[in-house]
């Protein structure tokens, strides 16, 4: 019906002991406190509000979702990676349907990469790791611009990371349909040629390696601000667009991808269906761990 966003970039708001920072919980309990009141004066009857990486991973998680609760009544559950995985993947698959066949799915957030295969609703092989765009960003990137030495080793080190990831991904079988879900990969696709978000959902959106490595070059050696200039990328996602660039690059090169397509439902909307599969009479698939 209507939909409402606030960027928090938590990932980038996390200390070098791996807590949340005071700025990035205030921030949170203010996002999370808006959009209840939001909810309840559009007169929804239920919240289902869910955390992910950048909570889920910080060593005063705990703390920071007892704050969230304290202050706002509001009781985030924190999904696990392999959740995130499996319900974005649930996402893709209503989506394209039955007819895609076998599909293999990258989903990039701020501080996860998500990666999915399968043939059915729930992937066969399904992987969380820690390599989202904001964490990379505050961990390699933090000179403006980056730098073409500090991005040389972040392709290497990338590399080395997803070696093992994309042996069990070939291992499941060849993919009838190669997907990219986020809006790291919306914006990459729209900043390579792909039509705006105004042209609606059902338009068929590409993002080829060729025009992402071209991208690279042109955007890596481009300062926060003038990044924010690009069509297609909002001042929120300037900073860790070139991360974010980079860990598309990183996982289409593991998997031989030449090219993928940009599916418009993700997480949330695998949320949403697994809801309505549930109290439609389905099993309810996604674990309390």
């Amino acid at each position: 019906m209507s939909s409402t966003k606030s960027t928090l970039r938590l990932a980038e708001n996390t200390d070098d002991r791996g807590d949340i920072t005071v700025s990035g919980a205030d921030k949170l309990v203010a996002a999370v406190r808006d959009f209840a009141s939001i909810a309840t004066t559009s007169g929804c009857g239920e919240l289902m509000a869910f955390a992910t990486s950048a909570v889920r991973d910080a060593n005063n998680s705990e703390a920071v979702l007892a704050r969230v609760r304290d202050e706002t009544g509001v009781a985030l559950e924190v999904l696990s990676g392999v959740d995130e995985a499996r319900l974005t993947f649930l996402a893709v698959r209503r989506w394209y349907g039955w007819s895609a066949g076998r599909i293999l799915n990258f989903d990039i957030g701020g501080g996860s990469l998500e990666l999915t295969a399968g043939g059915d609703e729930d992937p066969d092989v399904a992987f969380s790791l820690q390599l989202g765009a904001g964490r990379l960003t505050r961990d390699w990137l933090q000179a403006d611009p980056p730098g073409k030495r500090r991005v040389a080793v972040l392709r290497d080190w990338l590399d080395a990371e997803l070696v093992e990831p994309a042996k069990a991904l070939r291992a499941a079988g060849a993919p009838d349909r190669v997907v990219g879900t986020s809006k790291t990969f919306r914006s990459l696709a729209r900043l390579t040629g792909a039509a705006p978000s105004a042209a609606g959902p059902r338009v068929q959106r590409t993002l080829t390696a060729s025009g992402l490595r071209q991208l690279i070059a042109f955007i890596s050696r481009m300062t926060m601000s003038d990044r924010a200039e690009l069509e297609g990328v909002s001042s929120d996602r300037s900073q860790q667009i070139v991360a974010g660039a980079l860990i598309a690059e990183a996982s289409m090169r593991a998997m031989s991808v030449d090219s993928l397509e940009i599916c418009p439902w993700a997480l949330r909307e695998g949320l949403i269906l697994r809801k309505l599969d549930t109290e439609m009479g389905g099993e309810l698939v996604v674990s309390t761990r």
